[in-house]
């Protein structure tokens, strides 16, 4: 395996100012914005979203995060049970620009999944989506509002998404399987 830094720390603090400034100018402000972190990296993305937020527009946007463990359409077909984190959705979202907020987007499953479990916290004006990285292929009709990077990847290959709050570091690599014979 061949692992390949796609994003340093500086390029994925530009691209969250970056996505910060386009979720103000797309809700008009963010007076009715609630940032919702998906377990686990989402959630320091999240985090560090609403803090740019914060220094743009001068006051704290409700932030939460979400598990989607039980919401996922896989879970029969999985050996293991789910490791289900913490959710904490800290304000009523009805009537709220809801922005769900990940690391990593790839077939959709998992924003049908948090698109399900939001809505059993209340009757927002919308959901958007925010996602550091979208390396394509898509299996169900979901895009992203807000994307950091496009990085078009095989199927074959894994993008992984360190967090310093989480890994210790900040970057974005590609991992690509070793072709053909001998190591």
């Amino acid at each position: 395996m061949a692992e390949r830094i796609l994003l340093s720390p500086e390029d994925i603090r530009r691209a969250l100012v970056r996505i910060a400034h386009e979720i103000i100018e797309r809700n008009k402000g963010a007076r009715d914005i609630v940032l919702v972190g998906m377990q686990t990296r989402g959630v320091p993305l999240a985090k560090r979203l609403a803090a740019i937020i914060k220094d743009i527009e001068g006051f704290a946007i409700p932030t939460g995060s979400l598990d989607i463990s039980l919401y996922r359409d896989d879970l029969s077909r999985r050996p293991l049970k789910p490791v289900v984190h913490p959710t904490d959705i800290p304000v009523d979202i009805t009537d709220k620009h809801v922005v769900l907020v990940d690391d990593v987007f790839y077939t959709g499953r998992s924003i049908r999944a948090a698109m399900d479990a939001i809505m059993d916290f209340g009757r927002p004006r919308t959901i958007q989506l925010a996602v550091l990285v979208d390396r394509g292929h898509r299996e169900l009709p979901i895009r992203a509002d807000y994307v950091g990077k496009n990085i078009p990847t095989s199927r074959s290959e894994e993008i992984k998404v360190y967090v310093t709050e989480i890994d210790g570091e900040d970057k974005v690599t590609i991992v690509t399987p070793n072709r053909g014979g001998a190591v």
